[in-house]
């Protein structure tokens, strides 16, 4: 199935988060398998929930059970975020979304309030919001850009998490999409990987402070994966060779990093807090 998907044509869009309406060829982003109920009765909040792995874990969250809502960027006119509430609906699962920066704690505050409002409760979080841009020279890098890519990527859990901690009983989960890019690093991307350690570096100090809580936080660390990030942040010619560098020699789909959130958002991972799991084509990585 997505070992025959096309490689990626050349191809590049000028505004983040991307839209995947606009990607060639489309991503994978439909669960493959019929669900089980391991999330019924469960409420599950999602930023970047719109398109990319964000799209592809609501959806399986939604066959799985669960009422989902989710916080997107409005860059497309939300286009990507009417394609994902028509995809959850039809699983027959109650959701909603909102449009807003994740940066902004005022948004984050009121997403997790809709949230309460809608749902009566939040079982499961899911930090999947990001921004990147290709800066080879780190000199060419402006104070501005490395101050919006954390502000989304690490401020934007932290406001999330703070919001929803009060609400979150034993036994609920925090996932938190981290990258790769924590554990090698990526020279072009200096600050975008930059705050994926500080994600991975929260998710194992989070996970210690909640652990009497029975809370558990853990994240995923994706490697190259066909979303919309990529044709948003590189140019075309890095977008066509995008994943052939892997062991596997192709890009993930969203589809294939959706099942690791599942598996950590539900009973089965019930032993597993502080931990990271490895969706990266091969990439030996350790930690």
């Amino acid at each position: 199935m997505s070992q025959s998907k096309p490689a990626p044509q050349p191809q590049e869009q000028s505004h983040q988060p991307g839209s995947e309406e606009e990607m060639h060829p489309a991503p994978d982003y439909m669960p493959r398998f019929p669900g089980s109920g391991r999330l019924k009765g469960k409420a599950a909040i999602i930023t970047g929930g719109d398109s990319g792995i964000g799209r592809a874990t609501a959806i399986l969250f939604a066959r799985e059970g669960a009422k989902v809502g989710f916080l997107y960027k409005d860059e497309t006119e939300g286009e990507d975020a009417q394609e994902t509430i028509e995809r959850i609906k039809a699983e027959g699962a109650e959701c909603f979304s909102m449009a807003g920066d994740v940066g902004d704690k005022s948004v984050a505050e009121a997403f997790v309030a809709e949230a309460l409002k809608k749902f009566g409760r939040l079982d499961v979080v899911v930090n999947g919001a990001a921004e990147q841009h290709h800066r080879p020279e780190m000199t060419d890098i402006p104070e501005e850009q490395m101050e919006r890519t954390f502000r989304t990527n690490i401020f934007g859990c932290f406001h999330i998490i703070q919001a929803a901690l009060p609400h979150l009983k034993r036994g609920a989960s925090v996932i938190c999409i981290t990258s790769v890019t924590a554990y090698r690093g990526q020279p072009a991307l200096l600050d975008y990987s930059s705050t994926k350690g500080a994600v991975l570096a929260l998710v194992r100090a989070l996970s210690s402070n909640l652990a009497d809580k029975g809370i558990r936080v853990n994240g995923v660390a994706p490697g190259p994966i066909w979303t919309p990030l990529i044709p948003a942040s590189f140019p075309e010619d890095k977008v066509a060779e995008f994943g052939k560098s892997a062991p596997l020699g192709r890009p993930g789909q969203p589809n294939e990093v959706a099942p690791s959130l599942l598996f950590l958002a539900c009973e089965d991972a019930s032993y597993m807090t502080g931990q990271v799991l490895h969706p990266n084509g091969g990439d030996l990585i350790g930690g």
